[in-house]
């Protein structure tokens, strides 16, 4: 499941930057405020890959798509873009959790066939 939910923060790392180049553009917003807010959603981006075995890593991934989603109030195509990336984190979520279950399992079945073939032996 890391391996997916990193993948996936790693692409809205590159998204923030970009939304924050096209939030540039809004005469209403301060260079200041736009690189404050999408310094903070990339740094948390890049901790959150860090933190996704910790307890509320997954739930931290959670309200930063929420956040990509309201981004989209001040650069709309975010609206589109946060639920792309809120599927893809469902999706990392969802299989990734399916995946370490089925390594779990082919594990525990190598290591039964391992004990097995070494009492014969």
């Amino acid at each position: 499941m890391r391996v997916l939910c990193s993948s996936t923060l790693i692409g809205e790392f590159f998204v923030i930057g970009f939304a924050g180049l096209v939030a540039m553009k809004d005469q209403d917003l301060s260079g200041g405020v736009v690189w404050t807010v999408c310094g903070v959603g990339m740094l948390l981006s890049v901790l959150l890959c860090g933190a996704l075995g910790r307890r509320g890593g997954i739930g931290l991934g959670w309200v930063l798509q929420a956040a990509l989603v309201a981004s989209g109030f001040i650069v709309p195509t975010m609206f589109i873009l946060g639920l792309c990336f809120a599927g893809l984190w469902w999706a990392s979520v969802h299989f990734g959790r399916k995946i370490d279950e089925a390594k779990a399992r082919w594990a525990a079945l190598a290591e039964s066939q391992a004990e097995a073939g070494g009492n014969t032996a």
